[in-house]
């Protein structure tokens, strides 16, 4: 799972990293996880306690698998076959490199449940698994790797370079990546993708304890800052190394640099607050009418002008950006703050210099 933060800066290379290389490291978390689950029992409880989460144990780790399987194929389906060199938020993958990644990690699934292990597949995975069909070869390998977990039995286990696996605990490794891939998928296509909110707390529960194991293998980016009453799909995605808020005030950003007014409504919630700079105070447009009503008449009046990102940081649910607005014989440079709610914008204030 790649899971640095869109700002880091990696080489397109990065993302050639074999399925050999990937299926070891995580087969050494696996065993680091095991001996340290005992001592981290109480952050799990915690993390159950904040959120309300049920026990992971309410779901079993077939059907846990099979409901991520079934987002993931959701989300790539809904992905327009002229996104696929979008960006995600894995920083060195576009969605073709994305996909890849999980029909890969389908495939060795499929072998490691058939009781091969890992030199005995040893490069047969590496490199571009997708050619010319990349969702024939998604719903090939999904179909294959759903056959071999039907076929395997409860107390089998999986060969990794750590030792025998149940399972089990290798399905619940296997759903978490899916379905935190499946909003990176919608992401890359400019959609807010609500996930189940059982799988949200089983993937959240399974995985409190294995956070920082992770995050010390670096294969998740660093996590960002998030109250304690979070939102529970913002804190899940925030454990992963990612930020939901950010992704909610890009996807305003996009439509509005396209000028697109029914997209930019379409990523703000229906109650929605917008401030403009206009002098001395700003204007304040209240609900949805009121603010797409402010963006019609904005840009019927903006001309040949336009905003420059130039920063933003997220801390929770708040966005903070930085920006400079140009215009033919000057400029002038502000901020906005966003609050984010449910993956849309709910409030958008602005600030302007002087």
């Amino acid at each position: 799972m790649s899971t640095e933060t869109p700002e880091a800066t990696e080489t397109p290379e990065a993302a050639e990293v074999t399925e050999t290389t990937e299926a070891t490291e995580m087969a050494e978390i696996t065993e680091t996880t095991k001996a340290t689950e005992t001592t981290e029992m109480a952050e799990t409880t915690k993390v159950a306690e904040m959120t309300e989460m049920p026990d992971t144990a309410e779901i079993a780790a077939r059907e846990l698998f099979a409901r991520a399987l079934a987002a993931f194929d959701a989300a790539l389906r809904a992905v327009p076959a002229d996104r696929h060199d979008a960006p995600t938020p894995c920083a060195s993958w576009d969605v073709r490199a994305l996909i890849n990644h999980v029909v890969g990690e389908d495939r060795w699934a499929i072998e490691l449940l058939t009781g091969r292990t890992i030199a005995d597949v040893g490069g047969e995975l590496d490199g571009d698994l997708l050619g010319a069909d990349p969702l024939g070869a998604w719903s090939a390998a999904s179909t294959a790797v759903a056959r071999a977990v039907d076929s395997a039995g409860d107390d089998d286990t999986v060969a990794l370079s750590a030792g025998p696996t149940a399972v089990a605990d290798y399905l619940r490794e296997l759903a978490a990546d899916h379905l935190v891939h499946a909003w990176d998928l919608a992401t890359a296509a400019g959609a807010n993708l609500r996930l189940d909110d059982d799988l949200v707390a089983a993937v959240t529960t399974w995985f409190a304890s294995r956070e920082q194991i992770y995050r010390s293998y670096g294969v998740i980016g660093p996590r960002p800052p998030m109250a304690e009453d979070a939102e529970p799909q913002a804190r899940l995605l925030a454990m992963f190394g990612r930020s939901e808020a950010l992704a909610a005030v890009d996807r305003l950003s996009d439509a509005f640099d396209a000028k697109d007014v029914d997209a930019i409504m379409a990523t703000m919630t229906s109650d929605c607050v917008f401030e403009s700079t206009l002098p001395p105070d700003g204007e304040r447009h209240v609900g949805a009418g009121a603010v797409r009503a402010a963006w019609h008449r904005f840009f019927e009046a903006s001309g040949d002008r336009y905003f420059t990102t130039e920063s933003r940081f997220a801390v929770g649910d708040r966005v903070v950006v930085q920006w400079r607005y140009d215009w033919p014989g000057g400029h002038v440079r502000g901020v906005d703050l966003f609050l984010v709610r449910g993956g849309l914008v709910a409030e958008k204030l602005a600030y302007v210099k002087g």
